[in-house]
């Protein structure tokens, strides 16, 4: 089964979740005013598709997805949980050039926000409370 890339955008009503380049027959969109409704949208859009298919008659390649965001679209939808302070201490990214990834004036790389959170939350998950 092949797996596909979700890329989860801003978008001028909320977010859009859209399917990496591939070599399906067919491609899913998803939309909403937040994330998860975006990928409840996107999740219906496949479930329609395969349902299409079948009705139609034709093959239909299932796929398993993950879901990506981009920089500016992680930090909007995190921003009532981490403060632009609290996501420089996390990822070593100073406040100005986060405020610029967030409003999409600069673009970085996938590795620098990226790696910073995913640290800071394997820390927490080795937390135990007495």
């Amino acid at each position: 089964m092949k797996k596909i890339k979700v890329y989860i955008e801003r978008s001028q009503f909320g977010y859009s979740a859209y399917m990496d380049d591939t070599a399906l027959d067919y491609s899913c969109l998803g939309e909403g005013k937040t994330v998860e409704e975006t990928i409840g949208d996107f999740n219906n859009a496949y479930n329609e598709m395969r349902a299409y298919y079948e009705k139609e008659g034709k093959p239909f390649e299932e796929i398993t997805y993950e879901f990506y965001y981009d920089a500016a679209s992680f930090l909007q939808e995190y921003a009532p949980s981490f403060s632009l302070a609290g996501l420089e201490r996390i990822t070593g990214v100073n406040q100005t050039m986060l405020g610029h990834y967030l409003h999409g004036r600069r673009k970085p790389s996938k590795k620098t926000i990226e790696k910073g959170v995913n640290d800071f939350a394997r820390e927490l998950s080795t937390l135990h409370f007495a």
